[in-house]
Formats: C-alpha cells, structure tokens, sequence
C-alpha cells in the first residue's frame, strides 16, 4: 500500500509555516488520540500517520528531500530500506518525541510517553541509533547472505538489569511530581490563566530517584561493550541502500528503548564484471582472425564460466545477451541479463612478414568496409538492450 501524500496527512499547503505545521499536526493527534478513541485500530493508525508526517515536514533537511523526491527521497520507498519512521515507529516514541506539543491537554498527561507498564506522563528514553557498513561482493548479492558483524555499542548493565539501581530497588518516588514525570505551571496573563506541561526537572521526567545508584554504570543503566550482530542481507541490493534493523542500536537509558542499527550497503567492485541496475556488463576482446572465421569464447559470470559462439564475420562492438545471467531486483521475481560486448584487437606491433601478408589481404574484396544500410549504430544498439 502506497503511502499518503504528507501535505494531505496534515492537511496543509506546501508553503505552510513551520507554525501551521505544529498546529496542524496538534489537531490531527487530537483527534486521533488513543483516550478519545479507545480500541480503534484506524484512528490508531491515523496517529501515526500525522506523527510520521510532521517528523518529516518540522524537519528543514528531510522536508527539502520530501519536498523534491517525495517518499522515495526519505530513503524509505524502497521496499522497507532506508528506516524509515513510520514503519517502526510505536506509541511510546511518538509520546516520548513530541509529548511537548500537547501542553496540558488531556489532563497534563497526554503526550508525555507511555512507560512500559502504560502510565502515561512518565519519560522513555531512546536509544541512539547506530550505523554501519557492510560491504558486499557481487556474488553475494546474486543470493543474498548473512554477515555476523560486530558492532561496539552501549547495553543494558548486567549488574543492575539495566535500571541503573545498585542492588535493583534502590528508587523513590519524586517528590515534585508525585512520580507522574511532568509538571504542571498556572500562569496568570492578560488573557487568563495558561496552563504548560512540561517535564519534570527533578527526576527528568521518570517519575522516580535512584536513591543509590549501581557502582558498574554509576546509575545510567547502559554499559559500552560488543556484540555480534546477525545481518539477514536479501538478494538485488544495491550501493547506497539501508537496512533498518529496529531495536538493534544502542540500548536507552535505565530500561528505556533501544535505538535501531542502520546498515548501509557498501558493493565490492568486481575484477571482470560491472553491474548497471540488475545487468551486468563486460568486455571481451577477439583476434581479427576469429572475428573473421568465428570461434567460441568462455566469458565469466557470477556463478562459473559460458561459452559462447561468435559467428564468423562479427563486428567489433556487437553486443551478446545472456538471459538471466544478471542480478535479481529487491523482493521480486526474476534477474537481469549479462550482456558482452565484443572487441575486435587491432594488433599494435606487427613483423616484417606478417605486414606483408595484411597488405595483400587489404587489397582482396572481401576485406574492404561493407556497412549495411540497415546496421544498427553502437549507441542504437545499446538503447535497443536497455529498453
């Protein structure tokens, strides 16, 4: 299923403000809200799809993308490559995102994030997200493969189990929010009395105090350490695509979400071969003498050597088609072709006596140009094969 046009999500202009654009993504999380919705999975769904559309457009860099390449720009158009932010996105990053927008709606809890057990007002860390190479050959790309990488990141401390206490239960509830997470300011105006919600200052919005705090993470509950990482690589990928692997970056903060580990793909280039899309192209180089009398070649591939017929009589720059001897596309059916192109060599340095030979041949009939009216040009052809 395609996805919706962001503009038409938020229902705004494309010149609208970074102002209409808050305000209109504030309405349509309003309505949409799970409290005024409960168990209605398409008002759910309509949440984060505003969500998803104001994170692009309230983002400068990712909105020029968006605004000149659309979805596909984002990096998350291609069939689930790129991570992109609605894909795996759930409830408790929204709320812990862009809780601040909602001020004192809903009772000063709305949009202060969902702790694990579901109490609303209490901070979710995240994690940061992590990014890596991983070069491929082309061989591997033909099949698709698994790499084991290992990646240096942050993890839960072992000692603690993560929630940065030193033996687990060291915590209090904070006394200035009672242990909701936020505070609520009254302010007096002009214009009455406005209500803000923010989070609190005192336990940075968690809600609770670590009373004694772990002697292995000094109370972060994270850890720098290593881990081997198994990366399921699908066949057809190509330079420049990212895998989004969600929950694989590094870990949050005293039990929060973990980051996503980002993988960009990185070709190996081959020693025969070059790719273009899922075709492969390559160059091959014959005698005159084969050109004229026609022989057969072994040309490689990705899975061994072919053989191929040369006709006699061929010209150089003629191009052969080998059927589905090329690269498959991301998650679909099929494979390119191999296509080589054929070289006639023109010897450089000749002998005495083979000089002679060729210009008595020069003079015969059979060796002087005959171009057809109806042979294609090189770049004809080569459009022909591409089409």
């Amino acid at each position: 299923m395609s996805k919706r046009d962001y503009y038409e999500v938020l229902e705004i202009s494309k010149n609208a403000t970074a102002e209409e654009i808050k305000k209109a993504y504030r309405q349509k999380a309003l309505k949409h809200h799970p409290d005024k919705n409960p168990g209605d999975k398409e008002s759910e769904e309509k949440f984060k799809e505003s969500a998803e559309a104001y994170e692009v457009l309230s983002n400068p860099d990712k909105k020029a993308k968006y605004d000149r390449y659309g979805h596909a720009g984002l990096g998350n158009g291609g069939g689930g490559y790129g991570g992109g932010f609605g894909g795996g996105m759930s409830m408790e990053d929204i709320f812990s995102q862009f809780g601040d927008i909602f001020g004192g709606a809903f009772g000063g809890g709305f949009g202060g994030g969902y702790s694990s057990g579901g109490t609303r007002g209490r901070r979710v860390n995240r994690g940061s997200n992590l990014r890596i190479k991983v070069k491929l050959t082309l061989e591997e790309i033909l099949k698709g493969v698994e790499k084991k990488i290992k990646v240096s990141k942050y993890v839960p401390c072992k000692t603690c189990k993560g929630n940065g206490a030193k033996d687990g239960s060291s915590f209090r509830t904070c006394s200035t929010c009672n242990g909701s997470g936020r505070v609520t300011r009254v302010t007096n105006t002009f214009l009455g009395q406005m209500q803000t919600t923010s989070s609190c200052p005192s336990c940075g919005g968690e809600g609770q105090i670590i009373t004694e705090k772990c002697n292995t993470c000094f109370g972060n509950g994270i850890v720098k350490d290593e881990e081997v990482i198994a990366i399921n690589i699908p066949a057809g990928v190509a330079e420049g695509m990212q895998m989004s692997m969600s929950g694989k970056g590094n870990a949050a903060a005293r039990g929060g979400v973990p980051g996503d580990l980002i993988v960009l793909i990185e070709e190996v280039k081959h020693e025969h071969l070059i790719r273009d899309g899922n075709n492969l192209l390559y160059d091959h180089y014959i005698s005159f003498p084969d050109a004229a009398l026609g022989t057969t070649i072994e040309v490689p591939t990705l899975e061994g050597k072919a053989r191929i017929k040369i006709e006699p009589g061929t010209q150089s720059s003629k191009v052969l088609r080998l059927k589905g001897k090329g690269l498959p596309a991301v998650n679909s059916y099929g494979r390119g072709d191999l296509l080589v192109n054929i070289n006639v060599w023109t010897p450089q340095n000749i002998s005495k006596e083979e000089k002679e030979i060729l210009e008595n041949l020069s003079k015969s009939e059979s060796f002087i140009p005959k171009p057809q009216k109806n042979d294609k040009s090189f770049f004809e052809r080569m459009k022909d094969y591409f089409q």
